[in-house]
C-alpha cells in the first residue's frame, strides 16, 4: 500500500519532536507532505524554528515547514515554558536551522494542499492548539469533506485536565478552534490524556534508545531527559507520558489502542470549565458520535515500534 499522506500541525515541544521523528522514520507507512506551526508550547517564532530543527535532525530538510497562527482565535496565548523550557526543545544540542521557512502562511497552505489533493487523501495531525485547522475550515469550508481524517492530541475525560482541573493544555489554549473542528463533521480521532498517560517513557527505554547510536535517537533521548523533569508531583515514578507521539503511533498501529466512537463537545462558555472535552463515553446523551476516542495504549509494542523507527533515522 502507498504511504498515508499527512500534514503535521504542531507547536514543538519535546513530545512534538518525538511525534515528528516517529513519523519521518516510518516512510513506508507515512508520507509527511508538510508541517505547519502554531503558537502553543512556546511562541510561534520558536515553534517554527523548532520544527525546522527537527526535520533537519531527521535528515529530511525537504519537508516544507509553514508558519501559521501566532495565537488563538479568541483568547490570549498561554505558553508552557514551565514544561518545555525557554526554547521549547531544551535538553538537546540542535544547531540553528539552515532550511528556510516557506513564505506561504500555514493556513493558506492547509487550504491549498487539501483542495489540490484528491478527496480523502490527506490526514491532518494536530499536536498543539487547533487554531490553524479551524482558521482553514473557516476560510474555506470545502476542505472539510475532502479530508480523510483529523487525528489530534488533546482533550481528556476520566483523567480531567492538565492545564486546569477540567481542560487539557492543547484544547485549553484555543478552545474555540477545537470547538470549530469538533463541530465540523470531519472524521476525528482524539488521543487525549487518558490515552497518553498510558504511554509512559521509562528510564530503561530511554537508555535503549540512546544506545542505538543514531544521532536522532540520542538527541531525542536528551530531549526526554529535560522533559522528564516536569510532572514528578503527578506521576510518582521516573516515567513520563510522551503525549504527541501517540498520534503517530495510532497511524501506524491502531490495533494497540482501546478506542470507542463517542459524542464529544468542547466547552467554550463556562470560565470554570472552558476547554473541557465532554466525552459521552457511555452514550447517554443520544448525540451524534463525532469522534473516535482513544482510551488506552499497549505500551510495549508502541515503544518498541517508536524505538525502531527513530533509531532508523541518521
Amino acid at each position: 500500500m502507498a504511504p498515508r499522506k499527512i500534514i503535521i500541525d504542531t507547536d514543538p515541544g519535546q513530545d512534538d519532536a518525538f511525534a515528528i521523528l516517529f513519523a519521518l522514520g516510518s516512510p513506508a507507512e507515512i508520507e509527511v507532505v508538510g508541517i505547519t506551526t502554531v503558537g502553543g508550547n512556546v511562541p510561534l517564532p520558536l515553534t517554527s524554528k523548532n520544527a525546522l530543527k527537527v526535520v533537519e535532525l531527521a535528515g529530511r530538510p525537504d519537508v516544507p515547514v509553514y508558519a501559521g497562527c501566532p495565537g488563538p482565535m479568541v483568547k490570549t496565548l498561554m505558553t508552557a515554558e514551565y514544561v518545555h523550557g525557554k526554547t521549547g526543545l531544551d535538553g538537546a544540542d540542535l544547531p540553528e536551522p539552515v532550511t528556510p521557512l516557506q513564505s506561504e502562511h500555514g493556513v493558506n497552505y492547509l487550504v491549498r494542499a487539501i483542495m489540490d489533493a484528491p478527496e480523502g487523501e490527506l490526514t491532518v495531525c494536530t499536536l498543539g492548539p487547533m487554531t490553524n485547522l479551524a482558521m482553514a475550515m473557516t476560510m474555506e469550508p470545502r476542505i472539510i469533506p475532502r479530508l480523510r481524517e483529523v487525528v489530534l492530541m488533546g482533550g481528556g475525560f476520566f483523567e480531567g485536565g492538565n492545564a486546569t482541573p477540567a481542560a487539557e493544555f492543547n484544547i485549553f489554549v484555543d478552545p474555540h478552534a477545537a470547538h470549530k473542528v469538533f463541530d465540523s463533521g470531519v472524521p476525528l480521532t482524539m488521543a487525549g490524556i487518558d490515552c497518553t498517560y498510558t504511554a509512559m517513557m521509562t528510564l530503561e527505554w530511554l537508555d535503549r534508545l540512546r544506545a542505538t547510536g543514531s544521532r536522532a535517537a540520542i538527541e531525542a533521548a536528551n530531549l526526554a531527559d529535560f522533559y522528564r523533569q516536569y510532572g514528578s508531583h503527578k506521576f510518582g515514578t521516573p516515567g513520563r507520558p510522551i503525549h504527541d507521539a501517540c498520534v503517530t503511533g495510532y497511524l501506524l498501529a491502531p490495533k494497540i489502542y482501546e478506542k470507542r466512537q463517542c459524542a464529544v463537545t468542547v466547552e467554550i462558555v463556562s470560565p470554570e470549565t472552558i476547554g473541557m472535552t465532554v466525552v459521552d463515553w457511555w452514550h447517554v446523551t443520544g448525540r451524534r458520535k463525532n469522534c473516535n476516542v482513544l482510551r488506552r495504549i499497549e505500551p510495549a509494542p508502541f515503544f518498541e515500534l517508536m524505538l525502531q523507527r527513530i533509531s532508523a533515522l541518521p
